[in-house]
């Protein structure tokens, strides 16, 4: 029955995308799961069905088109003069910089070792920083270097955030308070 029900979806005047028949697919397991019951998305019948609609309905996905420094600085000059608007302005140069994944810069703490959830640590030189990250492929070194300038260096960016948010163990990007005056001990995650 979802296979027919899936298919009705593919066809007909509207058909609808392949993105939204899985969301759909998805929906109706969840409610299956709300009534006590199981719905296996990989029983053949329904992966059948759902293989065939994306081998002849899906599009390849669009490549976004990639964002440049001066846009970044745009984005950085609209924050807020508080404690989140400080740690934005290390966030998005550094994961410029440093080509990150959300998920790999929110899950950095200040010294190896700080939490048993950290991906990986910072350390800060003279000359710049670098990141020791726990990637999908294993374990990864980046490096930033010192910016030119002060206001469009991610490093010093970083430093400040550390310093004005009185970072000095656990993770780098955690949350703010309501009133935005002080960092918890909570890290942020990718979303």
């Amino acid at each position: 029955m979802i296979g027919l029900y899936l298919a009705d979806l593919a066809a007909g005047t509207r058909p609808l995308s392949v993105s939204t028949i899985d969301r759909r697919l998805s929906g109706l397991a969840w409610n299956y799961a709300q009534r006590g019951f199981t719905l296996d998305r990989k029983n053949r019948h329904i992966a059948t069905v759902l293989a065939g609609i994306k081998r002849k309905h899906a599009r390849p996905p669009v490549q976004k088109e990639a964002i440049l420094a001066q846009e970044i600085l745009a984005m950085v000059a609209t924050l807020p003069q508080d404690l989140r608007g400080l740690r934005d302005r290390a966030i998005l140069p550094l994961d410029y910089a440093g080509g990150l994944c959300r998920s790999e810069i929110v899950s950095l703490d200040v010294h190896k070792d700080d939490t048993p959830d950290s991906g990986g640590w910072i350390e800060i030189f003279d000359k710049g920083a670098q990141f020791t990250l726990n990637a999908k492929t294993g374990w990864r070194e980046v490096e930033i270097g010192r910016g030119s300038k002060e206001q469009t260096c991610p490093v010093h960016a970083l430093e400040q955030w550390l310093n004005f948010a009185k970072i000095d163990f656990g993770p780098v990007f955690g949350g703010t308070s309501r009133d935005g005056k002080r960092a918890t001990e909570t890290r942020l995650d990718d979303k």
